[in-house]
């Protein structure tokens, strides 16, 4: 089966409890790609303040969902000109055409441009799950928020992002992670198995 390139890939899964009724999901893959059950879950796109697409996971997240998303995101109301979603916090849309229902949209911190990344990335690990409770979702995919041309370095990020979901995950049934390189996705499960292996 391993000789399999793509099918080997998909098996990169592994599973940690949270909380009794919370699992916390980390796999290497295409977020693009992911769903569970497509009426509770959502895909958290690591958009920019004008949330109008961009690089990376945004620009890939914005062309599996259609032109669509777009306008949805351009009908999120301004806070400042130009800015519908500061640093740190999230909003929501339908997923329209990739497989999970809703997008949250949450902008992590530059690394170097931050005056407080660690604050700013925890709270767009929270503000996102806090929005999906608010409209009962029961999935949530990340992906590593920052972790791009952020220049958020890897093994910091993954410690603030678990123990942000460990945290903040009550009422949630599983949070994944699809990380798309083997470079985050070894950080993250390492960070895994050091905070939620007792």
């Amino acid at each position: 089966m391993a000789s399999q390139g793509g099918y080997a890939e998909a098996q990169k899964l592994v599973s940690f409890a949270l909380s009794p009724t919370s699992a916390l999901v980390i796999q290497k893959g295409d977020i693009t790609k992911w769903s569970v059950d497509g009426s509770s879950d959502a895909t958290v796109n690591p958009a920019n303040e004008r949330m109008l697409g961009g690089g990376g996971a945004d620009g890939a997240i914005h062309r599996a969902a259609g032109p669509e998303l777009l306008e949805a995101c351009y009908k999120v109301p301004e806070v400042r000109p130009g800015i519908r979603c500061p640093t740190g916090e999230a909003r929501i849309t339908p997923g329209f055409r990739l497989p999970a229902s809703h997008v949250i949209h949450t902008v992590g911190p530059i690394y170097d441009a931050d005056s407080n990344p660690q604050a700013s990335l925890k709270n767009a690990y929270r503000n996102s799950l806090m929005v999906a409770k608010e409209k009962k979702l029961q999935y949530v995919a990340f992906p590593a928020i920052s972790c791009g041309v952020y220049g958020y370095p890897y093994d910091e990020a993954a410690m603030i992002a678990i123990s942000t979901i460990k945290e903040s995950s009550d009422g949630l049934k599983e949070v994944h992670f699809v990380l798309f390189s083997d470079d985050i996705y070894n950080a993250w499960l390492s960070k895994a198995k050091e905070l939620l292996q007792q």
